[in-house]
């Protein structure tokens, strides 16, 4: 594959980004991703600060390949983590919200790459602005909290209105859609649903099952989780919170918020205060807002326990066209190398 402004960027092999995925993009597949020459980006939202230290040194143990960590830009303890990322030498720092001014100033002094994410063209430019050294562009295709812009339409205004390297995330999962990418204009492709369905990922393998057996129309978005568009399959809990009365999901939110708290290490005043940050200026319910802090604990009920029935699946729409379950060494040669094959087409055409 040839260089871009990412491998250089990074230090990776590839254009091909392992995105950071409660609950998924553990030490386990980060450093696999990392393995087969992407970037394998950790998943830290639902570690303490601890376990966040000790997940990033397994991540070392198990490859000397650079890799990343993900943030929560608005977390109460933003400051500690990023101060752990530089003392234990991480390569790549990305957000899932804009981080600060402040925060990117830190990494950048420390030499790690900032990398945040935007679902629209002004917030680009102002992570552009603040020093970020790149950033990921997610359009409508992309599963959990998304935007209405698909990709083939965003990922072209923020390529035209940024100088640093944009990585295009939102339906990518072969070689075909990373030479799309690169025709736009991006250093690369970012992939979080093709790289659960892999060998080297840690969910159940009949939550796997489930995700291969869904048809492009099992993906919907849904505001029932936590009142902002969060694309996912349709479970029977997603249904549940669609037809189920405020009483009831008031008791709902309250419950995952406890288990969430205590995995969390946050007091009550800090869930309800990520809660109400990840709103976003809208008009939530107070079981809404539970629900936004303590998402992760619905995720981990079907990533990690298992039970799709009382947990939410984030999926991208191309879990839809996903039907087998290579290792991320295999995914990767082979998006490289139908990428490659993509482009020479291309230019022999000419």
């Amino acid at each position: 594959m040839r260089e871009t402004a990412l491998t250089r960027l990074t230090g990776v092999r590839h254009p091909v980004v392992q995105t950071g995925m409660g609950w998924v993009a553990g030490p386990r597949l980060v450093s696999a991703s990392a393995n087969a020459g992407a970037l394998g980006i950790l998943a830290s939202a639902t570690m303490t600060p601890g376990r966040l230290r000790d997940a990033v040194r397994e991540v070392k143990a198990r490859t000397d390949a650079p890799f990343g960590v993900n943030l929560r830009a608005d977390a109460a303890d933003a400051g500690d983590r990023v101060r752990i990322l530089i003392e234990e030498g991480v390569r790549v720092a990305s957000f899932a919200l804009a981080p600060s001014r402040e925060l990117i100033g830190e990494l950048k002094e420390a030499g790690v790459v900032v990398m945040p994410t935007v679902g629209a063209r002004r917030h680009a430019e102002k992570v552009e602005g603040w020093g970020a050294d790149a950033v990921l562009v997610q359009g409508a295709e992309g599963g959990g909290h998304t935007g209405e812009v698909a990709t083939t339409v965003l990922l072209p205004q923020v390529v035209d209105a940024v100088r640093i390297p944009v990585v295009a995330a939102g339906g990518f999962f072969d070689g075909r859609g990373l030479a799309a990418a690169l025709a736009y204009g991006a250093a690369g492709v970012a992939m979080g649903t093709r790289f659960l369905l892999t060998s080297d990922s840690a969910v159940p393998d009949a939550v796997k099952a489930r995700y291969l057996a869904a048809s492009v129309r099992d993906v919907t978005v849904t505001r029932a989780v936590d009142g902002l568009p969060h694309r996912m399959l349709r479970t029977e809990l997603v249904a549940a919170l669609e037809d189920t009365g405020r009483a009831r999901a008031l008791v709902r939110a309250v419950r995952a918020a406890a288990g969430f708290r205590r995995l969390s290490g946050l007091t009550w005043p800090q869930v309800v205060r990520d809660g109400l940050a990840l709103r976003h200026g809208k008009d939530l319910s107070f079981s809404q807002v539970l629900l936004a802090a303590n998402t992760p604990m619905l995720l981990k009920s079907a990533m990690v326990d298992g039970r799709t029935d009382l947990g939410v699946m984030a999926a991208g729409q191309v879990a839809g066209v996903i039907d087998d379950l290579p290792s991320c060494a295999e995914l990767v040669e082979r998006i490289v190398k139908e990428a490659d094959e993509t482009l020479a087409r291309l230019t022999a055409v000419r």
